[in-house]
């Protein structure tokens, strides 16, 4: 009978103990448009993702002896698809925490759920002003810039005296909050928008917005600059350019982007704007670490979204290490005010409305014939410093 007795407590030891160490993961959702038209901004956002978490953890991919696992989820840049993934994620697969999306729009149906589970959803790498502005709650925090810290830091690079800029966008959240806030960043400067220009996402006929563009701006007296926001496929840049806006005297401009989109700027020498992030700009460790692991694995230079993921998976671990736990409140504490450092240099996650800020880097177009894309060549950086960002969830 005692060893019965014994053997039975063994056995519900043993069970007990693999239990807790089931239990001893940190589980993270990736919610974000793996397929769809962002698709590469995806690959790029999830490669950092893992190299940002590989990167803080040492090589471990554990914190504090737990194991953290990361379960993707694919919204097919579809807001209801993302809605529903991220309450999966934290309903049925209990997750401490999600990251993404890629898309605004599919953000933006996201946040109320994260308030709804109490969990927290870090935002990276969408963009809308409204995500950490109006829409914002307090369990969203955001490692991406926002479309204010683009504005203002293309606002500094491209305004001056007796410049008159024009704005085409894509109709959709990123491309309003996008040309709202550049037009608000331009005011701090001393200028403004003479004439707006919104075409849906799918547009490949840029020939009658270009007209109306051109009719507005071909009598004023000055510089003239078309100041273009756009993401994913489909850059009118080139087809504007055709069509040839300097017989206006008017230049394109637009901020920085993937290496990819990068390509069409080469028939834009000279060119300046703002950029979030150029593998050859920033000097700093972390950096140095992600351009010469992913050039080994991947056989080229982090990209864009790269760096965004990668700062998210930093910020992952570092808070995790500070609030010494997952629970959603220890996290929320330990990130407001949290600064860490990431490829771009340091972030701070501002108190107010956890959005990130972080430097910005004004650019000039180098051509090199020997590089497949033109290289964004910095002009200055903009720190946080430089970058007068508004607090819009107020």
């Amino acid at each position: 009978m005692k060893r019965t007795f014994a053997a039975a407590m063994v056995s519900a030891l043993a069970l007990a103990t693999a239990a807790s160490a089931a239990s001893a993961e940190i589980k993270i959702a990736h919610v974000y448009g793996k397929t769809g038209p962002l698709e590469a901004y995806a690959k790029q956002s999830h490669d950092g993702l893992m190299l940002g978490l590989e990167y803080a953890t040492g090589g471990t991919m554990e914190i504090n002896g737990e194991k953290i696992v990361v379960i993707e989820k694919d919204t097919q840049l579809k807001p209801e698809n993302g809605k529903a993934l991220l309450e999966e994620a934290y309903g049925d697969d209990d997750v401490d925490l999600a990251v993404g999306p890629v898309s605004s729009g599919v953000a933006l149906a996201m946040l109320p759920v994260a308030e709804e589970y109490e969990k927290l959803l870090i935002v990276e790498p969408a963009v809308a002003d409204s995500i950490t502005g109006e829409n914002w709650n307090r369990y969203i925090f955001r490692t991406g810039r926002n479309s204010s810290q683009d504005a203002v830091a293309n606002a500094i690079a491209l305004a001056g005296p007796n410049v008159h800029i024009a704005t085409l966008a894509q109709d959709y959240a990123f491309g309003r909050d996008g040309i709202s806030a550049f037009k608000e960043a331009l005011e701090t400067v001393g200028s403004k928008v003479d004439y707006e220009e919104y075409v849906p996402t799918d547009t490949t006929d840029f020939t009658a917005a270009a007209e109306r563009i051109f009719n507005a701006m071909k009598d004023l007296d000055g510089e003239k600059k078309l100041f273009i926001i756009w993401a994913g496929g489909g850059n009118p840049m080139s087809k504007i350019n055709a069509m040839d806006p300097s017989r206006f005297g008017i230049q394109i401009a637009t901020g920085g982007n993937i290496l990819a989109a990068m390509k069409a700027y080469k028939d834009f020498p000279g060119m300046e704007g703002a950029t979030y992030y150029y593998y050859e700009i920033p000097k700093n460790p972390v950096n140095d670490w992600l351009v010469k692991e992913h050039e080994a694995r991947f056989g080229t230079p982090p990209d864009f979204f790269t760096a965004g993921g990668m700062a998210a998976g930093i910020a992952v671990v570092e808070a995790i290490k500070k609030a010494g736990s997952t629970d959603t409140e220890e996290l929320i504490s330990a990130m407001e005010g949290m600064e860490w450092e990431t490829p771009k240099g340091k972030m701070v996650f501002r108190p107010e409305d956890h959005q990130a800020l972080q430097s910005m880097y004004h650019f000039k177009i180098k051509v090199d014939p020997n590089v497949e894309w033109a290289i964004p060549e910095l002009v200055r950086e903009l720190t946080i410093e430089d970058l007068p960002i508004p607090i819009r969830n107020k």
